[in-house]
């Protein structure tokens, strides 16, 4: 059974608002982008997938991300969106607040976000001729590391360690059929990172 959208941490949510930041917009555009292309979506089951986050002010831990479950809505407002206020990878645990509950994937949000307080987007999408060209060729996760775990979180420090994380980066899991990452100092390197292996990997930008 597709485990997709269980959210595999200790959820302290709490209803209120979202802080007026700029960076909302770039974050809505950027998830409804990506939407369109298929890369984030709902499976026939009625499964969603992909989810996308930002952090408005470096200094800070707190990020704000797509909500759970919204990934089968071709567009998403600010009601779809949820602030991490803090995390601990180690607990397991996750706390936030907004319209909605964060994504099940957060906590690996939170992990890539430890590495480097430059990075500023990173984007959780899913595509299987992707996935499958990146394994093992892209920095991959083992594939007995399921995703939204503290398992993920540590994984995607080791891969990482030592590397420049200001520059762009993508990832596979192989733990996590088609699921891609894609990360950097703002939606725009984030994104050219993750369309960048289309041509790369002689793909069509339509599966």
């Amino acid at each position: 059974m597709r485990d997709e959208g269980v959210t595999k941490y200790e959820c302290i949510y709490r209803v209120g608002s979202l802080p007026d930041v700029d960076s909302l917009d770039e974050l809505i555009a950027c998830r409804n982008r990506l939407f369109m292309r298929g890369l984030v979506g709902v499976y026939p089951d009625g499964i969603s997938f992909g989810n996308v986050s930002f952090r408005p002010d470096a200094a800070a831990r707190a990020f704000i991300v797509t909500g759970t479950q919204t990934g089968h809505k071709p567009k998403i407002t600010a009601a779809d969106l949820s602030l991490v206020v803090d995390y601990d990878i180690r607990e397991n645990r996750v706390s936030c607040t907004g319209p909605v509950a964060a994504s099940s994937e957060s906590l690996t949000h939170a992990a890539i976000y430890a590495l480097d307080a430059r990075i500023r987007a990173v984007l959780h999408v899913h595509s299987q001729a992707l996935w499958q060209s990146a394994l093992g060729v892209l920095p991959t996760t083992e594939k007995n590391i399921a995703y939204g775990t503290p398992a993920m979180a540590y994984e995607i420090h080791r891969l990482f360690a030592g590397i420049d994380c200001a520059r762009p980066q993508v990832l596979a899991m192989a733990g996590h059929a088609e699921g891609i990452i894609s990360f950097g100092m703002n939606f725009t390197e984030a994104e050219a990172a993750l369309y960048s292996l289309y041509p790369a990997f002689k793909l069509s930008t339509q599966e």
